[in-house]
């Protein structure tokens, strides 16, 4: 089953992209502050994996996680996401690699990959 976990995205993006998850049949799970230190695969129901060792404090951009999305659904929902203009900067795909990241961890990942990419 396709899943997305939305963290700290609110208002008419968040209504934009809940249409979307729903129009590709992908779950939308909202992340909450609370779980930016709980492992992804727990946090997507994938039990198995273990808490962090270190406690981050929550992030506030904006961060959307995929998982289990058919190529299909990952195309139509980004050219959707540009479509309605409901980009969103920090977007990563599950991997068994980083299933036991916490969402923290992933987002700092994010950040300094897109500052990499982007100087």
């Amino acid at each position: 089953m396709a899943k997305a976990l939305l963290f700290n995205i609110t208002g008419e993006k968040k209504m934009k992209l809940l249409f979307l998850l729903m129009q590709y049949g992908i779950v939308a799970i909202e992340g909450k502050s609370e779980d930016c230190n709980r492992p992804l695969g727990m946090l997507l129901g994938k039990g198995g994996t273990s808490a962090s060792l270190t406690l981050d404090a929550p992030f506030t951009e904006e961060m959307l996680v995929l998982d289990g999305l058919s190529a299909e659904q990952f195309h139509g929902l980004l050219n959707g996401m540009q479509m309605l203009q409901a980009t969103v900067t920090y977007k990563a795909i599950t991997t068994e690699h980083n299933l036991c990241w916490t969402p923290s961890r992933l987002h700092r990942e994010l950040v300094a990959e897109h500052a990499a990419m982007n100087p």
